[in-house]
């Protein structure tokens, strides 16, 4: 039995995944490949490299971090998340992470991120989160908020813009029991962007028409992957574990208080799905 995980993204909601990802890894349950979205897939490494309770470590402690992400790290770099300090100085100085123990545990693990020239969803897979870094950046480059990134001549974004929940790709893999974690409540339904939103998009993006098509088109596909999503839940073909409400988090979030509660909120929902979850597995 292959087991497959996906995660959404939603910046500072992931603390929430972050909390289930803790307790999943306290109970020893066995996950083949990851599969993150954004803030999905830059808090999920640590599950491979057996760090429970990092990422709320270092989120709390750096939250207020001008360095870290802040609109004065957009005036001043161009990108809200800081790359040297967010992504290079924290992983490699400040709450070091194992690559080692990573590397010899991964067995799968893709960042989905947006090909803006294209505008279609790439999953990149990483196998060493140090050498793959942009990798990293690129799944969680806001639009708007962040630079392009580069990989092997290819430009990137935000992987959220073209597979918000990427659970086609988890099963094209050829997963056989997959896990979902949700940052969204079950009655959240996305709506289209204002258009005077767009109309910005379209000046911002004008180079790439294929990226601003995927931006017009993100809540349809959103809310048909979302109905898809729940009919394979309620045939118990996938397990997904969701918010019983909104998560009371800012897009930038300075209050470490709000952070731990979305925190807690996860190791609330996965204690109590736990059963349920190896139930599932076990089939």
């Amino acid at each position: 039995m292959k087991v497959g995980l996906v995660l959404e993204g939603g910046s500072y909601r992931g603390l929430f995944s972050a909390g289930v990802l803790d307790i999943l890894m306290e109970e020893n349950i066995h996950i083949d490949c990851f599969i993150g979205v954004s803030a999905g897939a830059l808090f999920s490494p640590n599950y491979f490299s057996k760090q429970k309770g990092r990422v709320l470590r270092y989120t709390k402690r750096f939250c207020k971090e001008p360095r870290n992400m802040s609109l004065l790290s957009y005036f001043l770099t161009g990108n809200i998340v800081n790359k040297q300090f967010a992504f290079y100085d924290v992983t490699l100085k400040y709450d070091i992470f194992d690559n080692d123990t990573f590397i010899q545990n991964n067995t799968g693990f893709y960042a989905t991120a947006t090909n803006v020239e294209t505008g279609e969803a790439e999953y990149l897979q990483m196998r060493d989160i140090v050498n793959d870094m942009e990798m990293l950046r690129a799944t969680s480059a806001i639009p708007f908020f962040s630079k392009l990134v580069e990989i092997d001549g290819k430009k990137y974004l935000d992987g959220g813009v073209s597979d918000s929940v990427p659970l086609k790709q988890c099963q094209k893999l050829g997963y056989d029991k997959i896990i979902i974690i949700l940052t969204r409540p079950f009655e959240f339904v996305r709506k289209p962007f204002p258009s005077g939103m767009m109309k910005l998009v379209g000046m911002k993006y004008r180079k790439y028409p294929k990226f601003i098509q995927t931006m017009e088109t993100l809540h349809t596909r959103y809310n048909d992957n979302r109905e898809y999503m729940l009919d394979l839940e309620q045939k118990g073909e996938i397990f997904v574990i969701r918010p019983p409400h909104t998560i009371d988090v800012k897009t930038v979030e300075k209050n470490p208080n709000r952070l731990q509660k979305a925190y807690d909120l996860g190791v609330q929902c996965a204690k109590e799905q736990l059963l349920q979850l190896k139930e599932y597995l076990g089939k």
